[in-house]
């Protein structure tokens, strides 16, 4: 951490102010790098006076927390020499206007939300009461992102971790209880899971989450889980305290013995379907108004008939794709296709693009547009039968007429997801979104290819200025084009950046990039929504990966920054040339490579740095690799909403 020892009062310098984070490790942050303090005693000083901000706190309990019932004869004259002690850690740091001040009968520590994320959580939480269900939802996962880690994991006292962890715990329990009961109501089981499964396993004795869990399980189609889940409570239960679930889990328990009906069915990611609008002249045709964030509240009923594709909020650049992508599907009994397969690196923005073009070209399709993800939002691929049944429940074909129907196929995994309902399409046309090259698709059904590649730099200040606007990109024209540049042209990682800078207006553009050079990819990520996370997205991507496939993505990703040959691959892999070969050829389809000069391949900067750093975590030997079949599972890969991707 940078916090420069020399400067007073980090506020007068224009500085982000200084923070204490105490929800997690203790430490001390000045919005770009953290300081972890060691565990001493007074780092435990400092956590109890932080416990309690602005109130007064007693030599006594002071003394209880530093010491524990083993106080010295002396330790009166040590509190005071480690109160000292902080001060000077204080002074380090340029934080003397946070001092601890000495009162009558103890010690305190003024702080306000914007020095302690204690008070900035709390402060959230009571912000979020009496608000709308999503406002309060948004509100609340925000408070929650404030939370780094176990409590006071750097402390060493027994009392605090006796007395205040549990209390502290608790506050955030009864935000994440919240959330779930949001979720549910709101009939987004799936999207829930993942958290409901995790919460469950660390706090096995709030039976509250367990029943969240039932019920999102049971409202999934997951009879049998949810009753598994039951025992599992009841097993616990009895084996440790002697005792059964409380009547909320029996009760629920026996609904789902009885089939009752506890709510609206999650299906899955729901299609979205789009009434035909009148045609668009291409040229003067924008996506405007709301966007849905690519995030649709699961029914069991087919969407409504006119409800909108998710918009695409002031897309940028792309014009030759886009403008033959548009001739392809208003054109394309004259031109002879009618499928469009949109291929890249994850993040690249193939479904953004997909659903500009569908916007565009929708008209010339008499029974609309369709937004079809397959993949679900646990990452794993939707199977071609589940597939083909959700676009019969979404647009039923009608007897003796051909479907005129524009698919949007996203995030495709394996070419048998998509043959059955190209068949069942006749008369429409397809775009198609992959990672993959999908080039059996193409070969068995023909069609365009477009493999995209990272922005043109003045498509992503042409991004940003959309984004911020005119006058805040031209106030800082050099720091706009270095902070695309980190973000190596990728829409996803422009939007994070731009987000980031749109909630903190007094941000300059060069800090933010500063900021992230720092440490990337890792901070091009937003708090308030894990999926909007470029790191998570591209550990996505390696999780779909066979295991020695994702090793030789890290290797490679670690080496000099050169054209990757087959022989220097070979070098690095440890295997002959042909088989390194047959590597890159793999990872070039999966979106993670780039073709480079004539036998030659590169991989972009961006997951170059991902690779760099997760390298470390990874122990696979080289081995002779193969396509990964489609239905190996894979871990849950948080995709950003569709309009970003």
């Amino acid at each position: 951490m940078r916090l420069d020892p020399d400067v007073e009062n980090p506020r007068e310098e224009g500085r982000t102010t200084v923070r204490f984070q105490l929800l997690g490790p203790l430490s001390i942050t000045d919005g770009r790098d953290v300081v972890v303090l060691p565990p001493s005693k007074p780092t435990a000083l400092l956590a109890a006076l932080l416990i309690r901000p602005g109130s007064v706190v007693s030599t006594d309990h002071l003394r209880g927390v530093v010491w524990g019932e083993d106080q010295p004869a002396t330790a009166k004259a040590a509190l005071q020499s480690c109160v000292l002690r902080l001060r000077r850690i204080f002074a380090k740091y340029g934080i003397e206007d946070q001092a601890v001040t000495a009162v009558a009968g103890g010690y305190r520590v003024r702080a306000d939300a914007g020095t302690l994320d204690l008070l900035h959580f709390r402060q959230l939480v009571d912000r979020a009461a009496g608000s709308g269900e999503e406002s309060e939802l948004y509100t609340l996962r925000a408070a929650l992102a404030l939370w780094q880690g176990p409590l006071l994991a750097n402390v060493p006292s027994d009392l605090l971790h006796r007395d205040e962890v549990p209390r502290l715990a608790e506050e955030r329990l009864r935000v994440l209880e919240r959330v779930g009961d949001i979720e549910l109501e709101h009939g987004r089981c799936r999207e829930i899971l993942v958290d409901l499964w995790e919460v469950t396993r660390v706090y096995p004795a709030h039976e509250r989450f367990s029943e969240q869990l039932m019920l999102a399980l049971y409202r999934t189609g997951r009879q049998t889980e949810a009753l598994a889940e039951y025992r599992r409570v009841k097993g616990r239960l009895r084996e440790e305290l002697g005792v059964d679930p409380r009547a909320d889990l029996q009760r629920l328990e026996l609904a789902i013995l009885r089939g009752d009906d506890l709510g609206t069915l999650d299906t899955g990611r729901a299609p979205v379907s789009l009434a035909p609008p009148a045609l668009p002249e291409p040229r003067d045709a924008s996506p405007e108004g709301g966007t849905t964030g690519g995030k649709r509240r699961p029914t069991a009923a087919p969407p409504a008939p006119g409800a909108p594709l998710p918009a695409v909020p002031c897309f940028t650049g792309r014009e030759a794709e886009v403008e033959a992508l548009v001739t392809l599907l208003t054109r394309r009994q004259q031109c002879g296709t009618s499928v469009v397969v949109l291929s890249g690196a994850p993040g690249i923005g193939k479904t953004a693009l997909a659903l500009h073009a569908a916007h565009l070209a929708g008209g010339h399709y008499p029974e609309g547009c369709l937004l079809l993800p397959l993949t679900r939002s646990d990452g794993t691929a939707l199977p071609a039968e589940e597939a083909a049944e959700e676009l019969r429940r979404a647009l039923p074909a009608r007897p003796g007429e051909g479907s005129g129907r524009l698919l949007v196929l996203d995030d495709v995994v394996h070419p048998d997801q998509v043959r059955p309902l190209l068949t069942a399409n006749t008369g429409g046309a397809a775009i198609v979104t992959s990672r993959m090259g999908l080039a059996a698709l193409v070969a068995t059904h023909g069609g365009a290819v477009f493999r995209l590649g990272a922005l043109e730099p003045e498509e992503s200040h042409a991004l940003l200025t959309a984004v911020l606007g005119g006058e805040r990109v031209g106030a800082e024209p050099s720091a706009a084009r270095r902070l695309a540049s980190l973000c190596g042209h990728f829409p996803l990682a422009l939007r994070i950046a731009a987000a980031r800078l749109l909630t903190r207006p007094r941000l300059r553009i060069a800090d933010c990039a500063d900021w992230l050079r720092h440490d990337l990819p890792a901070r091009l990520t937003l708090a308030d929504d894990p999926r909007m996370s470029v790191p998570l997205l591209l550990d996505g991507a390696l999780h779909r990966l066979p295991p020695p496939l994702a090793d030789a993505h890290l290797r490679l990703g670690a080496t000099a920054h050169l054209p990757l040959t087959p022989g220097r691959a070979a070098d690095v892999l440890g295997m002959p040339e042909e088989t390194a070969e047959a590597v890159m050829e793999q990872l070039l389809d999966a979106g993670l490579l780039e073709e480079g000069p004539p036998g030659a391949f590169r991989m972009h900067e961006l997951l170059r740095a991902h690779a760099r750093r997760a390298a470390p975590r990874t122990a696979h030997q080289p081995t002779v690799l193969r396509p990964p079949r489609r239905e190996e599972s894979r871990q849950p890969a948080d995709r950003p909403p569709a309009a970003l991707r």
